[in-house]
């Protein structure tokens, strides 16, 4: 965004009620803009003001609808800015304005996060069309790991690749078989569909992730939720938003876990007061990213796909957490999508490693 013209995405509070006034609307009708991540109000210091809505045209195409403005028009680059982010390749005025501006990508000058970035939000949005028409379509199959395959993911898949193969960097997903990638060279990785047994139940969240790693640091992630359209944007040294929104992460009482260990009962870790189980864990880590859980751990099972981890490593490494390894040491990612990982990962090294000494193995006494 340019902060001389927009300084913050509306959220909440005394902000909400001075950019409707700004409109020249009720405060209630930008109520939903609060907790619709499908609506954004963006203001600015000098009284600026605009409501945009995210929407598809009856050709199928995605654009930013400009609602309601006052001193901002639809090339401003706060609303381009939203634009992107929302993975829309075009931002609609109001009857009678300036009509349809096309979402510049960026140059292909511009740095290798940036990028990617821009693409993965498109990526996501293509995403987001291709596995509602896929939904019942084709056969469910059972990979080998045990875990569902549905059409849903091939189609999933596709659009993804169709797009973020513009960068021109290697690609990995979970859909493909590896290919062989140097490791010391930027790598992309996705997963098309995280959560695909959620999606075929309709229980959220599902996920669109994709990660850009360098030299095992995964350093730039977008994960969107799928089924609530919330998105997480991030890059190291650069920020990290939900929906537009600058997140940290902050000490918390709520621990997640991908999944139940097998055979036996989830732990819930001391200083903990609760065990949330969502079934994707790119959103998992997320949630830890922007502050709304306290920490995320998969030390009690086998561990997680690359692919599972990279896109939401990336925003909580921006947004300032931390991931270490079963072991204490960070997490370093490896261009190999069947190995598991075993970690865990939270707001602060401090908090990472007290639950990493919840599941430490238990000293041997020495017999007497």
């Amino acid at each position: 965004m340019s902060p001389a013209v927009v300084d913050a995405v509306v959220a909440a509070g005394p902000r909400l009620v001075a950019a409707a006034a700004a409109l020249g609307l009720a405060p209630a009708a930008l109520a939903p803009a609060v907790s619709d991540p499908a609506y954004r109000v963006l203001a600015g210091s000098d009284g600026a003001a605009v409501l945009l809505r995210r929407q598809w045209t009856v050709e199928g195409t995605p654009e930013a609808v400009v609602l309601a403005s006052a001193g901002l028009s639809p090339d401003a680059p706060a609303v381009l800015d939203t634009a992107a982010g929302w993975g829309c390749e075009r931002v609609r005025d109001r009857p009678g304005g300036r009509g349809v501006v096309a979402v510049p990508e960026p140059p292909v000058t511009a740095p290798l996060a940036e990028r990617f970035r821009h693409l993965a939000a498109l990526a996501a949005t293509r995403v987001e069309t291709a596995v509602a028409l896929a939904r019942g379509a084709g056969e469910d199959r059972v990979k080998g790991d045990g875990s569902p395959s549905l059409a849903a993911d091939e189609a999933a898949h596709v659009a993804a690749v169709g797009v973020l193969g513009a960068l021109g960097v290697p690609l990995l997903s979970e859909e493909r078989p590896d290919h062989p990638v140097d490791p010391a060279a930027p790598w992309v990785v996705l997963d098309p569909l995280d959560g695909t047994g959620n999606f075929r139940a309709g229980l959220p969240p599902w996920a669109f992730s994709a990660g850009l790693v360098q030299d095992g640091c995964p350093v730039a992630g977008v994960v969107v939720d799928l089924s609530s359209g919330r998105r997480w944007s991030g890059a190291v040294g650069a920020g990290v938003v939900r929906d537009g929104v600058p997140i940290a992460p902050r000490a918390g009482g709520t621990v997640v876990v991908p999944s139940a260990p097998p055979g036996s009962a989830v732990a819930v870790p001391a200083g903990a007061r609760r065990v949330r189980v969502t079934g994707c864990t790119a959103v998992e880590l997320c949630l830890v990213a922007d502050g709304s859980a306290g920490a995320w751990h998969d030390l009690d099972r086998s561990g997680t796909h690359v692919h599972d981890v990279a896109g939401a490593l990336a925003v909580l490494a921006a947004a300032g957490g931390v991931a270490l390894t079963a072991d204490g040491e960070p997490v370093r990612l490896r261009p190999d999508t069947d190995t598991l990982i075993r970690f865990v990962a939270a707001g602060s090294e401090a908090a990472a490693r007290e639950l990493l000494g919840f599941f430490a193995p238990a000293p041997e006494s020495s017999g007497g």
